[in-house]
């Protein structure tokens, strides 16, 4: 199987997966399941992956790595047009509700999971969470550096908090509030970000 395939049938087995245990739940859903909602042989399951528990310790891996992805492209992004590290977290804000909208099963998936601890793949998922966090992190410390929000901010809680607040937010918004945009639940994480976070230096910087 070529790379360009194998990573096809990759992404439709981890589509098919997480569609599925979002469903029904982990223990509930069934290799056999899997394969046939992908459209493929139980062994090409087997075949890319030793087991149920490694696809979805794989497909942690994959879905909070894109959710990483976005966070970092639109600080680049902002930071090429020259705005203020604030504006770049304002930017992520954005990107984070984008990709829960773009997917849903995967984030409640994702979230539920945060909560449990007794699955073989609690480090994994702590450790991607925090390469996610640390994209947060790294804008927030340099928003300090630049004086655009007070140094007496703790950054690493801030951030978790931050990426935490995006995450509730937009489940809870899907859930309860559909009728929402995203522009509109947008603006009204942009303001609790500039009021309680950047305060009246965010908001000298904001656009």
């Amino acid at each position: 199987m070529t790379s360009a395939r194998r990573r096809a049938t990759r992404r439709k087995l981890f589509e098919a997966a997480v569609t599925l245990i979002a469903e029904q739940g982990f223990s509930a859903t069934t290799v056999d399941e899997i394969a046939e909602r992908a459209g493929v042989a139980k062994g090409t399951v087997y075949y890319n992956f030793a087991s149920k528990n490694v696809l979805f310790e794989e497909l942690l891996r994959h879905g909070v790595g894109l959710l990483t992805a976005s966070l970092r492209r639109a600080a680049d992004e902002t930071a090429a047009r020259g705005d203020s590290r604030v504006d770049a977290l304002d930017a992520m804000i954005r990107s984070g509700l984008a990709f829960i909208v773009r997917y849903p099963s995967f984030t409640q998936l994702y979230v539920a999971e945060l909560w449990r601890t007794n699955r073989t793949w609690q480090d994994t998922l702590m450790a991607v969470r925090q390469e996610a966090v640390a994209v947060v992190e790294k804008v927030l410390g340099e928003a300090v550096e630049r004086g655009e929000v007070s140094g007496e901010i703790d950054v690493p809680l801030t951030a978790s908090a931050l990426f935490g607040m995006v995450l509730v937010a937009a489940l809870d918004w899907q859930a309860f509030q559909p009728e929402r945009s995203l522009d509109d639940v947008h603006e009204t994480l942009s303001r609790l970000l500039q009021g309680r976070v950047g305060g009246s230096a965010a908001h000298r910087c904001a656009r």
